[in-house]
């Protein structure tokens, strides 16, 4: 039990890595704060945990790529143990035994493509020079605050009079092409540029990884460039794995928040936020004790921040509508694998480094899309997009000597399945992936020493991911930028004084990176009028 006399400058509702950045941030500026999680572990969904002795599966995000550099730089991350390794290229397997090979140096990506399409290997230098261009634009609104466009105040102009300048810079055309690319299905902008089946279907998997849409669906267009706009090492675009699981990306900003003082408690469940007089007091948790504090923070999502850990009376009416109104279906599912030791995948050349990126068995556009159509009659898919990696490869710290993990991010997986979960559905989903495996790498069932099989039940459950939704969710227009989560509460802060949001249902959205729960620290000092401890070279001032 803490304190009960204390009240803390701020209270920080999960241990997710946002709340974590955002605690870290305020300790490094002073704050006294405390985190509260409801898990015996930290983490949230940014977790490497031990369920077969000897493998540590980070058994929800798995792969680093989002994660802002200008973070791991102002709270020296690596000094606190994060290690990223860049990931090397991937590969999509054909059912005609032929594979394509999207290799990390550039030339050999190009030729390989020629491989398959002269015409595309050309397209291909100007998709990329395209993307980059509009992943440039877009990572320069990540660490800022939305402007608020229906606000007179001076900050709001500014914000606004920033984003005109940026699209100022743009010709009239590329302004043209950008509005397009926001409400295009990604089927529709890679046929402006690709005409092989098994390119178009490789570059599609990025734009429906955690979201409820498929590859003909308006919007998914940008989820590509959400998942593109990585940074490992300088280089955008990469992804990278976190040495010892993504638990290391937790456990690093943990021990960074915890060297300026801040503490955390695990296996505290916050039932309610404290309001009187429409402002919030401090926080009660689920055993009853309540815990006092000037500023409260809440790192849920914003179904479950307005729906569940505020009172309805503390709510504006629009407020809960919009709450229960707002996309945050989850359509994602896990497998975690410890096996005996390296799959083999005879489609490739002998020593192929292709083995060390994303795998995926999924070779058209209209398999994609049906699997979209199984989940939509809430079934998982038969056939279903897959995003396998082996990250033992690269990190020995995640399994025995010899042995290796692989991880699998499956897409589609229902909320509910066909009326609701059973352990048995749960298998048969589970073996729906491994037989899809083991079409492209015969023997690997015989591999398999423990399976761990998540579907958005557990991811709910467990982690606290309303519907499983991993971007706390959907990355669609209506819920970007200055309407995430919704109309009038983009600037992370709540409807009544000193209570503030973090999380991914936040600006810039999902993915492990950091941007939301630092982009709430700032909002708060602002408050505090103590913008001078905000991070050099970090968010909009």
């Amino acid at each position: 039990m803490g304190n009960s006399n204390k009240t803390y400058d701020v209270v920080v509702i999960g241990a997710g890595h946002n709340g974590l950045t955002n605690a870290a941030f305020l300790a490094k500026s002073g704050l006294d704060v405390l985190v509260l999680e409801k898990n015996d572990y930290i983490g949230g969904a940014t977790v490497s945990r031990e369920l077969e002795p000897g493998w540590f599966y980070s058994n929800c995000s798995y792969v680093c790529s989002l994660f802002r550099p200008e973070i791991y730089q102002a709270l020296d991350l690596g000094r606190h143990g994060l290690e990223i390794v860049p990931l090397q290229g991937s590969v999509t397997f054909s059912q005609s035994g032929d594979y394509f090979g999207s290799y990390h140096h550039s030339e050999i990506r190009r030729r390989e493509i020629a491989r398959h399409s002269q015409r595309d290997a050309d397209a291909s230098i100007r998709f990329d020079a395209d993307l980059m261009k509009w992943c440039r634009l877009i990572r320069g609104m990540l660490l800022r605050t939305p402007p608020d466009p229906t606000s007179f105040k001076p900050r709001d102009f500014m914000e606004f009079a920033f984003l005109l300048k940026k699209f100022h810079e743009l010709s009239e055309d590329q302004i043209y092409q950008f509005i397009r690319f926001f409400t295009m299905s990604i089927a529709e902008y890679l046929e402006e540029y690709f005409e092989n089946d098994l390119l178009l279907a490789h570059f599609s998997g990025g734009s429906i990884i955690g979201t409820g849409l498929g590859v003909y669906s308006p919007g998914t267009a940008y989820v590509l460039l959400h998942h593109a706009m990585g940074d490992v090492d300088g280089n955008v675009g990469s992804w990278g794995f976190a040495r010892g699981g993504m638990g290391a990306v937790s456990g690093a900003l943990a021990s960074a928040f915890q060297a300026h003082g801040g503490e955390i408690r695990s296996g505290a469940e916050v039932a309610e936020i404290n309001v009187s007089g429409r402002t919030a007091t401090g926080v009660t948790l689920a055993s009853g004790e309540v815990i006092k504090a000037k500023k409260v923070v809440s790192n849920l999502d914003a179904q479950r921040t307005f729906l569940k850990v505020m009172n309805e009376k503390d709510v504006p009416p629009d407020v809960l509508t919009r709450a229960r109104n707002f996309k945050i279906r989850g359509s994602s599912g896990k497998l975690n694998i410890a096996l005996d030791g390296m799959p083999k995948f005879p489609t490739l050349p002998e020593g192929s480094p292709l083995t060390l990126g994303h795998m995926h068995f999924t070779d058209t556009l209209e398999r994609l899309e049906r699997a979209y159509d199984d989940w939509k009659e809430d079934r998982w898919s038969a056939d279903p997009y897959t995003d396998t990696l082996i990250p033992s490869q690269y990190d020995p710290t995640v399994a025995p000597p010899g042995k290796h993990m692989m991880s699998v991010f499956v897409q589609y997986c229902p909320v509910e399945a066909e009326g609701g979960w059973t352990p048995e559905k749960k298998d048969a989903f589970g073996k729906t992936v491994i037989d899809q495996i083991n079409d492209y790498s015969p023997g690997f069932k015989d591999m398999i020493v423990h399976a761990e099989v998540r579907t958005p039940k557990e991811l709910e459950e467990e982690v606290g991911l309303t519907g499983g939704n991993i971007f706390q969710g959907e990355l669609t227009l209506d819920q970007l930028l200055f309407n995430r989560p919704f109309p009038g509460y983009a600037q992370y802060r709540g409807p009544v004084r000193n209570m503030y949001m973090c999380s991914s249902s936040n600006h810039p959205g999902g993915g492990v990176m950091g941007a939301p729960g630092a982009n709430a620290a700032r909002e708060i000092l602002r408050d505090l009028k103590r913008t001078d401890t905000t991070p050099e070279d970090f968010g909009d001032d």
